[in-house]
Formats: C-alpha cells, sequence, structure tokens
C-alpha cells in the first residue's frame, strides 16, 4: 500500500565542504535557486542573509514549498532542509546537485513525509475534496 501524503521533506546535514564557498552569499544562494530549478520547482523568492565574520541562512520559497540553509563555513558544515509537495518534484534531486556543488566529503539525510492524507482524513469528518500541493480557492467556504 503506498502511503499518500502532501509533501516529502528531507533534513541533510553536508560535512566537510568546501569553505570559501559556504562563505558566499551570493554562492550560496546561486546555488539553492539552481538547485530548486534542476527539481523542476517554480521559485518564488529567494532570501539570503551573511552573517559577519562567516556563515549564511536563507531560503527558496518555492510554489511547491521551500529550499532553506544555514551554513557553518569554519566547520565546512552546511544543514539543508529540503521541502516539496506535489508529485512533479523529486527533492532527492536538489539534495545530489547541492552534495556536489558544495563539495561535501560527507552528508547524512533522513525523508519525513509530511501531511499523511489518510491521518488528515480521519481527524476531521469533513470531506477535504481532492489532494493538491496548489491551495484551491472554494466560493462561499470559510474557515
Amino acid at each position: 500500500m503506498k502511503l499518500e501524503t502532501l509533501g516529502r521533506h528531507i533534513l541533510i546535514e553536508f560535512y566537510n565542504c568546501d569553505e570559501e564557498i559556504l562563505k558566499n552569499p551570493e554562492i550560496v544562494e546561486k546555488r539553492m535557486n539552481e538547485a530548486a530549478k534542476i527539481a523542476n520547482a517554480t521559485i518564488v523568492q529567494s532570501v539570503f542573509h551573511h552573517f559577519n565574520p562567516y556563515g549564511v541562512s536563507g531560503a527558496v520559497i518555492i510554489s511547491e514549498s521551500h529550499l532553506a540553509i544555514h551554513t557553518w563555513p569554519e566547520y565546512g558544515y552546511a544543514a539543508v532542509d529540503v521541502f516539496t509537495c506535489g508529485d512533479k518534484i523529486n527533492p532527492w534531486t536538489a539534495f545530489k546537485f547541492l552534495e556536489e556543488v558544495f563539495c561535501a566529503k560527507r552528508s547524512e539525510s533522513i525523508e519525513v513525509p509530511r501531511g499523511m492524507v489518510e491521518k488528515i482524513r480521519n481527524f476531521s469528518p469533513k470531506d477535504l475534496g481532492k489532494i493538491t500541493f496548489k491551495p484551491e480557492v472554494i466560493e462561499g467556504e470559510a474557515c
């Protein structure tokens, strides 16, 4: 039996990465946006922040959820989330790309299914209708 979920969330640890890449907010942002595009995601917005003296945090907001990163260049470490919804995007494509471009010598990852549809349906007595990864507006309905 296939487990139906609303999304796939990969939590990633990249170790022994290129410190110079992880220090540079422009490179990190460019690579995170490329990862989203390679995974076939639709980019909505990208926001990144450079910490003094170094370190980068940022997120690429996609129609299908997000990609986020926090870097510790002094340790060659990056923590990354890739959360996607729908069946047209494979978050592991983004993972493989980022592992390569950050020159990670080692990585650890886990995939967490998000929004298990059967549990959602059993929780609420109302019919959820068709499950989509983008909200649908239903006229005349309120929360």
